[in-house]
């Protein structure tokens, strides 16, 4: 699922609480999602100016998620994430969920996310300098 990493990895650690673990004592499947949108927030919000997320907000267009290992109480976790391919107005986007002490991927996944103007509440082709940033195309 997962690409060579053409844009620079943002990481940053996940918080792990005591709901986030289904009946079998694994992280929940649903909350993976969470933090992949949660690291895909902040990366946007780390790496884009002031301005740029004033005019643009994301909307998570699709996701595919591969659950390779489970998340186990007391691990450590951490969410990587980078920019694939762009198009016009549709931004690939990988995240890894990693279990810090090793590295282990216990989750991948790749989604489009598209952009959204502000102003109008629309889509929007994002203005050069932000796909500069975020894109390898």
């Amino acid at each position: 699922m997962t690409t060579a990493d053409p844009t620079p990895r943002f990481e940053r650690s996940v918080p792990v609480i005591p709901e986030d673990f289904d009946e079998l004592g694994h992280v929940n499947n649903v909350v993976y999602l969470r933090w992949i949108q949660d690291v895909a927030t902040a990366h946007w919000r780390h790496a884009a100016t002031p301005e740029q997320q004033a005019r643009y907000a994301w909307v998570a267009h699709r996701h595919e998620i591969d659950y390779k290992a489970p998340g186990l109480p007391g691990e450590a976790i951490v969410a990587s994430t980078w920019v694939g391919a762009a198009e016009a107005v549709r931004f690939e986007r990988f995240v890894e969920i990693l279990r810090a002490s090793d590295r282990k991927v216990l989750a991948a996944s790749r989604s489009i996310w598209v952009p959204i103007a502000r102003a109008t509440g629309r889509v929007a082709r994002v203005d050069e300098d932000v796909r500069r940033v975020f894109s390898r195309s």
